[in-house]
């Protein structure tokens, strides 16, 4: 039986320094860009410079291949998100790029359908397909993943540091997918294991992205006659356009090696209605197809002086799916935590042009990639962060320390400091949920599972507090997945109160 997937998923922002990361209609191509160091517009007294050290991570990604199919970001027309086929016997060679997946791997995939116009209603599908090359059965063990339309994950305002402890805070698929894969969750449609024979293929997903009205029963099953109407938006192609899209996030181990694609296909039709597309139809777009339109912008060429820089879309096989470390000192095995009123970062998710003055880019290499599309997997989204912070009070009094996430203000021409907005305006830059696992003052252990809301140029709260003895040492793990629906980077702070 074919797993179905569905959701609503309101379109992101591109990635920038100036954009509010969500949208109902994603911005042109054109405005996926870095320009250099912030202008602060808002100089009149609204923008906070923090003198502080602020540090790059240690360590790096680990090696797992991600495939990250990310562009086109919005598909109008059938043709090929992302191939790694061989390109021999297929009509558009240049669409695949020969590279089996052997082992751990990782599928993420973001895309947003758009009708021509508000009467274009068709259904839009997207299949993951996997291919067995060989001549020995191979088989896939699906270790976890998840995906989500907005029925089951409304857009809802949430305070943010809301416990997320039986899952029930989301906004958005986006930061709902994460969630479930952070706590190494299957969802039911995913099987825990696939054989594929020798030289067949079997599809991982085939999952509607719907334009017109369409319910979700609890059974997780399409039907139509909802409440719900994907939104009309005004765009280039056309006045009214409708949209919606899918986000998927799936870890899995191949016994050998296996070639995956990503495919976009309107339902096909028969007597006037639309059914489902079938593993058939599915290898002829692959064979026949060609890349899916339209393009995103290509990307600016990394260390370029481009003004503006362009990031570009990601559409191609990255490198790392986890940043795991511990945070120490230099030459030391703890992290001394700073002076009474002082407070260190380390940043998060950077990429070229936004790393806080550290100079380190985080975004994850790209082995193979289309040359209209991105260089690095700027923004990582999908990878975990797994960072253990050994806190050591190296004084001879308590101390009270606090960590937060917060979301600087995009300036990289400044070196030991960071600045903010006094007031931020309600442009989301980051939501979904961040886990903290620690000791508590009394000895008992925490996993804390909150839920974080971050506007632009936002210092954040509190998230963990600690009472530190003189000379204590005490280690918090600090875990989340970076969503699709948010606008890198960010910074993990510890201060240490007056």
């Amino acid at each position: 039986m074919l797993s179905l997937f569905s959701f609503l998923f309101l379109a992101t922002a591109p990635l920038t320094e100036v954009v509010a990361p969500l949208l109902v209609e994603p911005l042109p191509a054109e405005q996926i860009v870095a320009s250099g160091p912030l202008e602060l517009a808002q100089a009149d007294g609204n923008v906070i410079t923090v003198p502080q050290e602020v540090r790059s991570l240690p360590g790096s990604l680990n090696n797992v291949p991600v495939f990250n199919s990310n562009s086109p970001e919005i598909i109008e027309g059938d043709g090929i998100l992302l191939s790694t086929f061989p390109s021999r016997d297929k009509r558009d060679p240049d669409a695949h790029l020969d590279y089996t997946f052997n082992g751990r791997f990782e599928i993420f995939s973001h895309h947003v359908a758009r009708g021509t116009d508000d009467r274009d209603t068709r259904t839009m599908y997207e299949g993951i397909m996997v291919h067995n090359p060989g001549d020995r059965p191979v088989t896939l063990t699906i270790r976890n993943g998840a995906s989500h339309i907005s029925q089951e994950s409304p857009w809802s305002e949430i305070d943010t540091n809301s416990s997320n402890l039986y899952s029930n805070n989301f906004s958005g698929p986006g930061s709902r997918v994460m969630n479930e894969v952070l706590r190494g969750r299957r969802q039911a449609s995913l099987p825990s294991q696939v054989t594929i024979p020798p030289k067949e293929s079997h599809l991982l997903l085939n999952a509607p992205i719907p334009l017109r009205r369409l319910s979700v029963p609890t059974d997780g099953r399409l039907a139509p006659g909802s409440e719900l109407t994907p939104p009309p938006t005004s765009t280039s192609s056309g006045e009214g356009a409708r949209l919606n899209g899918r986000s998927t996030l799936i870890r899995l181990d191949s016994s050998g090696p296996v070639y995956v694609a990503s495919l976009a296909m309107h339902a096909p039709q028969s007597g006037g209605k639309e059914y489902v597309p079938t593993l058939d139809n599915w290898k002829q777009l692959l064979k026949n197809g060609q890349l899916a339109t339209p393009r995103d912008q290509p990307p600016s060429r990394p260390g370029s002086r481009d003004a503006p820089f362009r990031y570009g879309r990601v559409s191609g096989i990255a490198q790392g799916s986890q940043w795991k470390t511990t945070l120490t000192d230099s030459r030391s095995s703890q992290l001394s935590i700073p002076s009474p009123s002082e407070q260190i970062s380390y940043a998060l998710s950077t990429l070229e042009r936004n790393t806080f003055g550290t100079r380190q880019i985080q975004s994850a290499p790209i082995s193979k990639r289309y040359r209209d599309t991105a260089y690095l997997a700027n923004g990582n989204y999908g990878v975990e962060y797994n960072l253990t912070l050994p806190l050591v009070n190296n004084t001879s009094s308590p101390q009270s320390v606090a960590l937060s996430i917060q979301t600087p203000l995009q300036n990289d021409s400044l070196k030991d400091a960071l600045q903010f907005y006094a007031k931020p305006a309600a442009r989301v830059f980051f939501r979904g949920t961040v886990l903290f696992v620690y000791k508590e003052d009394d000895g008992r252990s925490r996993a804390y599972y909150t839920y974080l809301v971050q506007n632009r140029g936002q210092q954040g709260e509190s998230l963990v507090e600690l009472a530190l003895a003189p000379g204590e040492q005490r280690d918090v793990n600090v875990q989340f997945l970076y969503p699709p629906d948010a606008t890198p980077p960010q910074v993990l702070t510890v201060t240490t109160k007056e």
